[in-house]
């Protein structure tokens, strides 16, 4: 599996913004809203994906399945890590079969658009994401969070490091929203290691900008 790569393309620049407002003083809560980003994601699941555009905020654009063929299967799927310990076998028999359905299917003249009814959620995609910032830093809130699914939570920590270098006075304390909040939202469905999530985007802030002013502090 080729793990997923995130890049974030272009982004509103805050202090274009603020020198626009002619020394209005706009507080971080109030300017996001009016900034924009950019992301390019490849090589994430299509179960993936699924969660991604459930954050309707968003605008995507995504590689077609319909009038694009998928080529060489088993290349380009993202195969979990429980699937690869425990049952590689069974995992790669499926992909192996459903490879062999899809092009048995389009050999003998069925569409792009009817044969990729038998591809796997494991199928690569890619695709274009924007969002607004204060839309980004809730997307981050849930799925930065310990209980998001794992490959969704990958996305958004390598999402978070792009927008901490590239506004770091704007997403110092942004991550989780046991981060964000200084406490965990989920009440009794709480993963129970708060200060441990905590401490960790804290030391994560303080490697990107190697500033103890970039962060919030874990104790606070």
């Amino acid at each position: 599996m080729n793990a997923l790569k995130v890049e974030l393309l272009s982004c509103t620049p805050a202090d274009h913004i603020r020198g626009a407002l002619g020394g209005m003083d706009l507080p971080d809560a109030e300017l996001l809203p009016h900034l924009s980003y950019t992301f390019a994601i490849e090589r994430i699941s299509r179960s993936c994906s699924h969660q991604l555009v459930r954050h309707r905020v968003a605008s995507y654009a995504q590689q077609s399945q319909r009038f694009i063929e998928v080529e060489r299967l088993r290349e380009h799927t993202v195969v979990p890590e429980t699937a690869s310990e425990r049952a590689p076998d069974v995992f790669d028999a499926y992909i192996e079969a459903a490879s062999r359905t899809y092009h048995g299917l389009l050999e003998r003249g069925v569409p792009r658009e009817d044969a990729r009814f038998v591809l796997p959620n494991a199928t690569e995609t890619s695709l274009l994401m924007t969002m607004d910032g204060r839309s980004l830093l809730h997307f981050l809130g849930l799925r930065c969070c310990n209980r998001a699914q794992w490959e969704i939570k990958a996305l958004a920590d390598a999402m978070l490091a792009q927008v901490r270098a590239a506004e770091p006075g704007l997403f110092r304390g942004a991550g989780p929203y046991c981060y964000q909040l200084g406490r965990c939202p989920e009440g009794r469905f709480s993963c129970g290691r708060v200060q441990e999530v905590r401490d960790r985007y804290s030391r994560l802030a303080l490697a990107e900008h190697g500033d103890s002013g970039s962060t919030r502090a874990a104790s606070d």
